[in-house]
């Protein structure tokens, strides 16, 4: 980041300090603004402003492209679920430079989420700790909002659109598989790839599904569904918390759920439940970080969620694609998730911190590290295990 950022400038002071301003309220702040400049987008003072921003923030270079599941990403980069959650700034995101963005978790019934507070910034460990609850206004909504931004198709968007979809809270175990078939119906024709979010630490008994008779049996319900378009690619995201042998599991279904055109990726990883040493860290509730409900996101997880992703290339060795994410935020950061496997990156919580600038700054890191290995694009570094070159 340069010193003259003015994100750096203005905004970082209040990040740099866990009783800054509520970063629940920064966030809402922050969309709001956004999906008046969705809405606008086409009105001359936005379109002005936005293009402004796309010209700074934009790294158009035909090696960032990476084709992939299907799809063609104009870059690698992409914004992770649980910042846009209404899909209210969908039609935008490429103005901010990123080649995709995953909105939601959307889920069947509009919810609330749990009570607040439920989001709390670690300044320190550029980490972040959320039990947000899938606080959302429903798929239903999220339809509507989305169509009424005019995007254009599928598959011809500036940025892709992921949409990823949970269960309602209110919805018990038993009924979860038709509550995610409902917004599966009502998102799938709008997205141009389809998530499902059985990982969450902040939903009681979700990370059951990550079973695998569990996922087999969602999953397929999911694809008998009935659409009035061509079906998107479906992945799942799934937990860091997971054991080897879970992880090996997991492979072996996506692999042959890949194989039967059902499954056409994984997303590694969610939040943390591991308090990665950070056991006694003390939160403004004046709780550690031990007693307090959430999953933990940011710098602290990087490791875990690179180790992640290394199992999962080890045994899956390209056959099903890898989106990778969790602690990504530096070039070093996003070469090494690629090296690992990953074809696709996500950021959220070091793109909260260090701000707009992150995303430019990784790209032109990754072609630098193209040029220095005398590579021809990003594709080329998937699963090499390449180093960093300094």
């Amino acid at each position: 980041m340069t010193a003259d950022d003015p994100y750096q400038r203005f905004i970082g002071p209040m990040l740099a300090r866990d009783d800054g301003p509520d970063p629940e309220l920064m966030s809402q702040l922050s969309l709001r603004a956004l999906a008046w400049a969705a809405r606008g987008r086409r009105w001359p003072p936005w379109r002005g402003m936005l293009a402004s921003t796309a010209a700074v923030l934009q790294r158009q270079d035909p090696r960032l492209q990476q084709h992939c599941l299907g799809l063609t990403f104009p870059n690698p980069l992409g914004l992770a679920a649980g910042f846009d959650k209404n899909g209210v700034a969908g039609a935008i995101w490429h103005c901010f430079g990123f080649g995709f963005a995953e909105l939601g978790t959307m889920t069947a019934l509009p919810q609330r989420g749990n009570p607040r507070p439920r989001l709390f910034r670690l300044a320190a460990e550029q980490a972040a700790l959320n039990r947000m609850g899938f606080n959302n206004h429903g798929s239903l909504r999220a339809a509507t909002v989305l169509t009424e931004q005019q995007l254009p198709p599928p598959g011809q968007r500036p940025a892709l659109l992921g949409l990823n979809i949970g269960k309602s809270r209110a919805t018990p175990m038993a009924a979860a598989m038709e509550d995610y078939a409902v917004s599966y119906g009502r998102l799938a024709p709008l997205a141009d790839y389809v998530v499902i979010n059985v990982s969450s630490p902040n939903t009681p008994g979700l990370r059951e599904l990550q079973s695998v008779e569990a996922l087999s049996q969602l999953i397929s319900r999911l694809q008998a569904t009935p659409l009035p378009s061509l079906r998107p690619p479906l992945l799942v995201k799934i937990a860091p918390d997971l054991t080897d042998g879970q992880l090996l599991e997991l492979a072996e279904l996506a692999l042959d759920l890949h194989r039967q055109g059902q499954l056409a990726g994984v997303i590694a990883n969610n939040t943390s439940l591991d308090r990665h040493g950070l056991e006694t860290r003390r939160l403004m509730t004046g709780r550690t970080l031990a007693a307090e409900a959430g999953g933990l996101s940011g710098a602290p997880i990087r490791s875990r969620s690179l180790a992640v992703l290394r199992r999962l290339w080890s045994h899956l060795q390209g056959r099903v694609p890898l989106v990778g994410v969790g602690g990504i935020d530096s070039p070093q950061a996003a070469w090494e998730r690629l090296a690992a496997g990953a074809s696709l990156l996500q950021l959220y919580t070091g793109w909260i911190y260090q701000g707009p600038q992150l995303v430019p700054v990784v790209l032109e890191g990754l072609l630098k590290q193209l040029d220095g290995h005398g590579l021809d694009t990003v594709a080329d570094v998937v699963g090499t295990e390449l180093p960093w070159l300094p």
